[in-house]
């Protein structure tokens, strides 16, 4: 019976039948509405024996839905396994379920729907205008994050049994969604307690073509994350990379975000954490391989 109701709390999208998993039931929600954006999609996955008891859980919410849970509906037949993934970091003990709250990329939007808003503002020259066109229309991930943080939110927080708090809201993403996943943890901060940004696209467009501006790509994450970040407080990020195909561009960049962390009196391996996976790659699988160890510093039970 809950889980009907929370079929029918959403009426202005269509939604595809509750989906029983091994690993627990999966609902899917098409055509979501949100406010100056593309319309959204949504795959929830509901840990086992959420449908009979009263348990609150917390709640993770992760970008590129589509290659979460499904290989045929996966962009490159290849799956994070957010699923299985959470339930072996839970088996642990260490860790509680999560509620999962994939939400699909737009297609073509992608892009412009994750890079975020206030760097984007903060630079011009040859990297503003080569994001332009890159993002082929308007940088609305202020829109995406406002309408995460509020009206989905709002949403899923009513039609599940979650835990609303602040420590208990997290949010991943890789690539492009591991900027999108660290923009949303310092703008919305008093919303998101954990962030996952894993193989985040420091270089933000091109990295080939961004060779002659890293010095200013450095210096806007420097510079943002500097005027943003703020003390920890209890919160948590997980930063990553590979070193293959398009991973092996990131670590100049991601070591200036350490360094900016540190010098903000972030505590390393408590704090915030950061790794490097020598021989993975920009892809799925190398992303899924890590999954669970990621769920596990990231999500682990406060003491």
């Amino acid at each position: 019976m809950r889980l009907i109701f929370a079929l029918l709390a959403l009426p202005t999208c269509l939604v595809a039948p509750l989906r029983a998993q091994e690993t627990g039931p999966l609902i899917e929600y098409e055509h979501v509405p949100a406010a100056g954006l593309p319309d959204q999609r949504l795959s929830i996955w509901l840990p086992p024996g959420y449908d009979v008891g009263e348990r609150r859980y917390p709640v993770l919410y992760m970008h590129d839905g589509h290659n979460l849970f499904d290989v045929a509906k996966s962009n490159f037949n290849k799956i994070w396994a957010a699923d299985k993934a959470m339930l072996a970091a839970s088996a642990s003990g260490k860790v509680e379920p999560h509620i999962i709250i994939g939400i699909w990329a737009p297609g073509a939007d992608r892009y412009r729907q994750y890079l975020p808003r206030s760097a984007y503002d903060a630079v011009g020259g040859p990297l503003r205008a080569q994001m332009d066109a890159t993002a082929g229309g308007e940088v609305v991930s202020d829109r995406y994050l406002a309408w995460i943080a509020g009206p989905l939110k709002s949403w899923v927080d009513t039609a599940f049994r979650t835990r609303p708090a602040r420590d208990d809201t997290a949010i991943i993403g890789s690539s492009m969604g591991g900027l999108m996943s660290c923009y949303a943890f310092v703008e919305r901060a008093d919303v998101f307690g954990r962030a996952g940004c894993v193989s985040s696209h420091w270089p933000a467009i091109d990295p080939q073509i961004v060779e002659g501006e890293s010095d200013a790509v450095k210096a806007l994450w420097d510079g943002w994350f500097a005027a943003r970040l703020g003390a920890p407080d209890g919160r948590r990020v997980w930063m990553d990379h590979g070193t293959a195909t398009l991973d092996a561009y990131y670590a100049p960049y991601q070591q200036v975000i350490d360094k900016r962390f540190a010098a903000a009196g972030w505590v390393k391996g408590r704090d915030w954490q950061s790794k490097v996976y020598e021989g993975a790659e920009h892809e799925e699988n190398a992303w899924a391989a890590r999954l669970p160890e990621i769920f596990g510093w990231l999500l682990a039970k406060s003491d």
